[in-house]
């Protein structure tokens, strides 16, 4: 693997993000039920967000997700480790830490994943995209599922 210096400008880190790269990196890494309302100051009112369970649009759909991972979960936090942006576009890798409410809820749990946002020219992000798998990093977490998808997963790697 070459080294980082080696690798092209557009995919090395992202020294300083820009302001609206900056405001959502740490609205992400402190959000809380009760700053939810700020997603409306740095999404486009007709933002469209996909991950592996939603793909919705407009700043009230995206804010129910939300509202509804602060309800099913314990204590979720996000920790962005890495930022990389180039023009109107930013990737960010991060973990993401909680504890399940009905499964072993004193086991810490995390799941890595990526997002791909697309900023529109007022800064605000019109494409939240979410990235990770939801076989490795949630369902073998499961009770009755974890066995069978470790299983599936074993079949379908030999």
């Amino acid at each position: 693997m070459p080294s980082p210096a080696a690798l092209p400008t557009a995919l090395t880190r992202t020294p300083v993000p820009s302001a609206p790269v900056a405001g959502v990196v740490a609205f992400f890494e402190t959000l809380t039920r009760a700053n939810l309302p700020r997603l409306a100051t740095l999404y486009a009112p007709q933002a469209r967000f996909v991950d592996p369970f939603n793909d919705v649009e407009g700043v009230p759909a995206i804010t129910r997700i939300f509202e509804h991972m602060f309800d099913t979960l314990h204590d979720p936090r996000f920790v962005v480790t890495q930022v990389v942006e180039q023009g109107g576009q930013c990737f960010l890798t991060w973990e993401f830490h909680f504890r399940f409410r009905r499964f072993s809820p004193q086991q810490p749990q995390c799941i890595r994943g990526a997002s791909h946002l697309v900023l529109d020219a007022q800064g605000l992000v019109s494409l939240h995209r979410d990235y990770w798998d939801a076989a490795q990093e949630l369902y073998e977490k499961l009770p009755w599922v974890g066995g069978l998808v470790r299983w599936l997963r074993r079949q379908a790697s030999r």
